[in-house]
């Protein structure tokens, strides 16, 4: 019943965002369950969709997902990270549209056994891709205790952070951390009484952290906003769904460079660099997700969509 009633977050303005041209090529490079992509591949006649996601099990998914549209789409199993490397392998030198959703996949946090749900027990693991060798349990186990500190702390904004990652350290001294619900344990044995009693389930900031960890997400995708742009076609969009501040600080700060051109100092009578704006933000500030959507998708709550059309 899930996968019927899924629905993808801020569907209508992406599509929008996106101008999507019948004869266009278009990149999803979170394909996940298909929401956007679907959609993206139904107002297609000649174009193309490529879709990329680092996890095999979203591609296994994605024919029946597209059904009779499958014949308009590409589908590569790559972190978002290596789209201008997909782009080059299939020959392509420019694009007109890139979608990318930073939120993580519904059926990776729903399936127990991987890891990133901090409400069942399975191995330490949180990758996104299966074939990478670090996992939550290797960060866990072996990284010094001052890395574990600032990985909760930037991370997962987590305020207890000292106290989590010493006690982990003491843990580990005696036997390995090897499942979720041992991690839970020790997160909760080290946090003051008034922590515990807080809405939150005390474990989400760390696992929200370590999981950042163990994928290089904020890497990914601060290397991804400097790699696209330049692959956009005249006219070109990139639409970026981010859904907490970490992700779209990074998101916020490339698109406003990419539209600012001109880096002399204020002072300057002129512009000695020669640098032009490579895109327009449109809109200036980020696209919200209506009251209506809030309602039927509680999901939507904290998602930012931020546009940019290459000049």
């Amino acid at each position: 019943m899930a996968e019927l009633t899924h629905r993808p977050v801020l569907l209508a303005e992406c599509l929008q965002g996106l101008c999507i041209r019948p004869e266009g090529v278009y990149v999803d490079g979170t394909l996940g369950r298909a929401g956007h992509a679907r959609e993206v591949a139904a107002r297609l006649t000649t174009g193309r969709l490529i879709g990329i996601d680092q996890d095999q099990a979203a591609l296994d998914a994605a024919p029946g997902r597209f059904g009779p549209l499958l014949d308009r789409v590409t589908l590569a199993h790559r972190n978002f990270r290596e789209i201008p490397q997909v782009l080059d392998e299939l020959g392509i030198a420019g694009v007109d549209g890139i979608l990318l959703d930073l939120g993580v996949s519904s059926p990776q946090l729903d399936d127990g056994s991987r890891g990133f749900s901090y409400m069942q027990d399975a191995p330490l693991d949180m990758r996104m891709d299966q074939t990478q060798a670090l996992t939550a349990a290797e960060v866990v186990n072996t990284w010094p205790e001052e890395e574990l500190r600032q990985i909760l702390s930037r991370y997962g904004e987590e305020r207890y952070s000292p106290r989590i990652a010493a006690a982990i350290c003491r843990r580990r001294d005696k036997a390995p951390i090897r499942t979720t619900l041992e991690l839970v344990e020790i997160i909760r044995s080290a946090m003051p009484a008034q922590a515990l009693r807080e809405k939150q389930h005390p474990a989400k900031r760390s696992f929200q952290a370590l999981r950042i960890a163990v994928n290089d997400e904020l890497g990914a995708i601060a290397d991804t906003m400097e790699a696209v742009i330049p692959r956009l076609n005249p006219g070109g969009r990139l639409c970026v769904i981010s859904f907490h501040s970490l992700e779209d600080r990074i998101v916020k700060t490339a698109m406003a460079q990419a539209a600012r051109g001109c880096t002399c100092p204020p002072e300057f009578p002129v512009c000695v660099c020669g640098n032009r704006p490579q895109v327009r933000l449109t809109p200036r500030k980020p696209i919200l997700p209506s009251p209506a959507e809030l309602e039927e998708n509680p999901r939507a709550r904290s998602a930012k969509l931020r546009v940019c059309e290459k000049c």
